[in-house]
């Protein structure tokens, strides 16, 4: 069932395979320097075993950095399935994919991502103590959307203070990509804020229910990081700010839920150089690991222990623009480098 692979850049990397189920994922650990990784499962129909590959790496690496930033003792792991999750996903491949994930004996904590949902948890943990986002137990977190949606909303707060002078969004135009359960929640915030929303989706159905909801206009897909809109949410897949996108985006601030937002390090340069004020996204959307943390670490007043952690965050983003402001450089630089910090002081 898990197939060890060869990484460089990582503690531990696996193939899961199932036959009888279906099932083709795979299991990657960047780092257990802080304590158990922890990431999501994400379903999601991969160009193959190396998109797939990529992927995972990128994501897990992406996971380190954000608990870290986040200031949880968890490391960064994540685990992908290859497949279309309306289609493909069956109780059987997610009881194995739980299987697999049983075999790692707590090293890998899995959650909801891209293609699951609370109740596909539920299923997975037939099989496995080590997943969060439970809906139901002692210390269930439910869906972590809404509280990364929070994080996200925060974090732009504090990037509009020192973009346009003032946090308060009401009159800005924010343009979302991606109308998942992060990126509806994050419209409902700034609905309830007051601005103006732009938004696009591939599912035409999300897209109408928003507009009917938030009053927002839709753009076209392919086209809402050109929006001329003054604050740009990147909420869908990523690498979506790169060479090709960052010279047609309009926007004075990009903050988002995706992951892994820019293509490549050289892209927060890019940003920088054309004045658009980039919040690095592990940084900005921690919220929802945060409120997943609370069960694998199983605190029994979470409430309060999630809403202290979330004000840490947007201290913490915070923090982070005014060192790069001071320094003159991107805050990608600024949040690495704090991070890094952290991770090699554990190390040593």
């Amino acid at each position: 069932m898990l197939t060890r692979l060869a990484c460089p850049t990582h503690e531990e990397l696996y193939r899961v395979e199932d036959r009888e189920s279906g099932l083709r994922g795979f299991i990657a650990l960047h780092s257990t320097r802080l304590g158990p990784a922890a990431g999501g499962l994400r379903m999601r129909p991969y160009d193959g075993d190396d998109a797939a590959i990529a992927d995972v790496l990128n994501l897990s690496r992406g996971m380190s950095y954000k608990n870290a930033a986040a200031g949880l003792p968890l490391g960064g792991g994540k685990a992908v399935i290859l497949g279309d999750a309306a289609r493909d996903k069956t109780p059987a491949l997610l009881r194995a994919m739980g299987r697999a994930i049983a075999l790692l004996q707590g090293r890998y904590w899995t959650a909801e991502d891209m293609g699951m949902s609370p109740a596909d948890m539920t299923e997975i943990a037939r099989e496995t103590r080590f997943v969060a986002g439970l809906d139901s137990g002692a210390h269930a977190s439910g869906d972590p959307s809404p509280v990364t949606a929070r994080g996200v909303f925060n974090a732009m707060r504090a990037g509009a203070e020192q973009v346009f002078g003032t946090s308060n969004l009401s009159g800005r135009h924010v343009a979302v990509q991606g109308l998942g359960h992060v990126g509806w929640h994050l419209c409902l915030l700034l609905h309830g804020a007051g601005a103006r929303l732009s938004v696009a989706d591939m599912d035409p159905v999300r897209v109408a229910g928003t507009v009917k909801e938030f009053g927002a206009s839709v753009i076209d897909p392919r086209a809402i990081h050109a929006t001329e809109a003054e604050i740009f949410a990147p909420c869908a897949i990523g690498a979506v700010l790169n060479a090709h996108t960052i010279p047609e985006i309009r926007a004075r601030m990009i903050c988002g839920a995706a992951n892994n937002q820019l293509a490549t390090p050289e892209d927060a340069e890019r940003l920088a150089a054309r004045g658009i004020l980039y919040l690095p996204d592990y940084v900005a959307n921690g919220g929802g690991i945060i409120n997943v943390a609370a069960e694998i670490l199983q605190i029994a007043d979470r409430a309060p222990w999630v809403e202290e952690r979330l004000s840490a965050m947007r201290d913490h983003m915070t923090d982070l623009l005014a060192r790069a402001a001071g320094e003159s450089i991107s805050p990608a630089h600024v949040a690495d480098r704090m991070v890094e910090a952290q991770l090699l002081k554990v190390a040593i």
